[in-house]
């Protein structure tokens, strides 16, 4: 760890303990002129307590210290508004505090935010001219010039108060080269007469995962030759892919290959409480229609109005899925495998309305309410075409990692219905990988929408 990146945070904290006790001293003498008694010192201890915890605990002296003004302020005000809030919050459910406390607390929260940002911006300046100096860069030699060495480059670029500066790359033989020609300055056997001739900071080795160990330990024993400090960047990607998270604990570090955004936990809670919403919304709103069809149904054809067969659900779990029958003559729920055909003969009159709109898939509802399946997500399979998919096509049961759902990206898009041809299996699976590995709750948005007025939706619907 340099020096800046231990200093720097310590400093930042201190920066703003002192502008949060100017802040409430001064609001304090311009509100009620204080004599500041023993309740004033123990209320400011208390706001030097609160920001201290939401700062450890949202990493506001962790990260972005080194990147400008604008990430900076980003998760200084996301510290601030829960600062806030709380501060407030506690003024509304205490009655205890007398009304000069309460005017001083709400007018320090002003009086922080204004003071605090002010400083901070004209900081963020100061030390980022200042890293920007001679004194501050180091000049850095890159072992590696392929994908990884592209990637280093750009965020060098894109993050100069770091203070690296590149001086070249030096690629290994039969190496791709990814960088432009003219910043190759050898090849890694050649590390030993560059440094002889000019001045390096430091070596960092941004070598594909897959390079002979005796390549790196021959570059930190011509770096440690001549006194050269040594940095190691890990080709995590080309080894897992872009879907990765380091984990930390204690001295333990491990690396979940497949980070994708439904890992995150507000990710997860957030898409799950409006499944909930929904799934209630609906069932509640559509409680007279699905009366209505459970009479024409009964009507129609003998035979149960629900039709429950056996579907795989997230981690390849088996869960009953509920849909209006449609059929007077219907496949296993369990073991079923017979497909249905375009025209097929066993959809009654109301069933073929039914299936045509989509609406004898309503009742899934039921199954996001309990917890089962989401509104949006891969459409959930049965356990023999699951067997065959997960044979044929490469990284199929990915799409496994989370709740199916009522409809799907690949749905929206027209893949729906029969999975007969290459095409139909390979661009289901397609679409469903793409939309796990790029989910957002405006592209659920998105989906439901299109769902409902999209022309691809339907065009396989029989």
């Amino acid at each position: 760890m340099s020096k800046s990146a231990q200093i720097l945070p310590v400093f930042y904290f201190l920066v703003d303990v002192t502008v949060l006790v100017l802040a409430f001293f001064s609001t304090s003498y311009f509100v009620h002129q204080y004599d500041y008694n023993g309740l004033q010192w123990i209320i400011l201890a208390s706001l030097i307590a609160l920001w201290f915890i939401i700062g450890y605990t949202s990493k506001l002296y962790r990260v972005n210290l080194h990147n400008g003004l604008s990430p900076r302020m980003i998760s200084y005000t996301k510290s601030y508004l829960i600062y806030a809030v709380l501060i407030v919050s506690l003024i509304y459910l205490s009655s205890r505090f007398p009304i000069t406390v309460s005017k001083v607390l709400f007018t320090f929260v002003i009086g922080f935010l204004v003071l605090n940002i002010t400083v901070n911006c004209i900081l963020i300046n100061i030390i980022s001219r200042v890293r920007r100096k001679a004194d501050n860069i180091r000049y850095t030699l890159v072992a590696g010039a392929g994908d990884l060495a592209q990637s280093l480059s750009d965020y060098f670029n894109s993050n100069p108060d770091y203070g690296y500066r590149i001086k070249g790359f030096v690629s290994l033989p039969g190496q791709e080269n990814k960088v432009s020609s003219e910043r190759v300055v050898g090849t890694v056997d050649q590390i030993n007469k560059y440094l002889e001739n000019t001045n390096v900071d430091e070596i960092v080795i941004a070598l594909p995962y897959d390079s002979p160990k005796t390549t790196i330990k021959s570059i930190i024993d011509q770096a440690d030759f001549h006194g050269v400090r040594v940095s190691y960047v890990p080709d995590y990607q080309g080894l897992f892919g872009k879907n990765f998270k380091i984990n930390k604990q204690d001295a333990l570090n491990t690396i979940n290959v497949r980070q994708l955004p439904l890992d995150e936990i507000y990710a997860a809670i957030e898409k799950g409480i409006f499944d909930f919403l929904f799934a209630a919304v609906v069932l509640v709103m559509l409680a007279p229609v699905f009366f209505v069809i459970a009479v024409l149904i009964k009507i129609d054809s003998r035979g149960p109005v629900f039709y429950c067969p056996t579907r795989v659900g997230r981690g390849g779990r088996n869960f009953k899925i509920y849909k209006f029958r449609t059929m007077s003559d219907c496949d296993s729920s369990t073991g079923g495998t017979l497909s249905t055909q375009r025209n097929d003969p066993r959809i009654t009159k109301v069933g073929r309305i039914l299936r045509k709109y989509s609406i004898d898939e309503l009742p899934q509802f039921v199954n996001v309410f309990l917890g089962e399946m989401s509104v949006v997500g891969p459409r959930p399979h049965r356990n023999f075409l699951n067997q065959q998919m997960k044979e044929h096509v490469d990284k199929y049961m990915l799409r496994y990692y989370f709740k199916p759902g009522i409809t799907g990206w690949a749905q929206v898009n027209g893949w729906r219905g029969p999975t007969e041809t290459e095409e139909q299996i390979s661009q289901r699976t397609a679409h469903d990988l793409w939309y796990i590995e790029n989910w957002s709750f405006i592209l659920d948005l998105k989906i439901i929408w299109l769902t409902i007025f999209g022309r691809k939706t339907h065009e396989n619907a029989f």
